[in-house]
């Protein structure tokens, strides 16, 4: 594992579904709270991995709306009452979020939610969607579609901005450390953790600085 994780912080990460999705657990490393990430797939998995590491799920949180990230929400929150954090802009833009209208709190971005006594900051990174957010948390950043190992996030999707996305990637995060260590959100690259310093060496889209190649190569066709 590339950089450093605050020994107060507790990370459980699952791949799970055809797309391989990463699913998170997320909470201080000395309480039973935790938050899932992005939950999909697989509920009964989910929760016995949080039952298994003697935490219990008090909140969810979504990187964004996409299918393959929120297919488990609804078995969830029949299961379990309780919030679900999204971003407002995602909110307000995707159809698929509305049935859990009634679970949903919109945050801004920047807005910080408390998982047991651990912050997370909730980071506005449209480009994916317009409602994309990274999570950063103890030294770590769950990133969703934003990042990638080597890669980010399609543009080419509906409300996807590759303007937005080289915005989020360079002056968003370009103000986090170096040694924060990224959780992705999907088994797509070399390794299943990186770092943001890592990233910033050898990913693609982070070597682009000049907003029109950038864009070009974001949205070139796909074979």
């Amino acid at each position: 594992m590339a950089g450093t994780i605050a020994k107060s912080l507790y990370v459980r990460q699952m791949t799970l579904g055809p797309m391989k999705n990463f699913v998170y657990l997320v909470g201080p490393a000395d309480g039973d709270e935790v938050a899932v990430v992005d939950p999909a797939w697989d509920v009964q998995a989910i929760r016995k991995a949080a039952e298994e590491d003697g935490k219990r799920i008090v909140a969810a949180l979504v990187s964004h709306h996409h299918f393959d990230h929120i297919n488990g929400l609804a078995p969830l929150l029949a299961e379990l009452d309780v919030p679900l954090y999204a971003q407002k802009a995602e909110v307000d833009f995707a159809e698929a979020l509305k049935p859990f209208a009634g679970a949903v709190r919109p945050v801004g971005p920047g807005e910080v939610i408390h998982v047991g006594k651990l912050p997370i900051t909730c980071i506005h990174t449209p480009g994916h969607t317009p409602g994309s957010q990274c999570l950063l948390c103890g030294g770590a950043l769950v990133s969703g579609d934003t990042v990638f190992v080597n890669a980010c996030g399609r543009c080419d999707l509906s409300g996807g901005n590759a303007e937005q996305m080289f915005d989020s990637l360079h002056r968003v995060l370009g103000g986090l450390p170096g040694n924060t260590v990224l959780y992705p959100g999907h088994d797509y690259g070399d390794v299943q953790v990186s770092s943001l310093e890592r990233e910033r060496k050898q990913n693609p889209y982070f070597q682009l600085t000049a907003l029109p190649d950038f864009v070009r190569h974001r949205m070139r066709p796909r074979t």
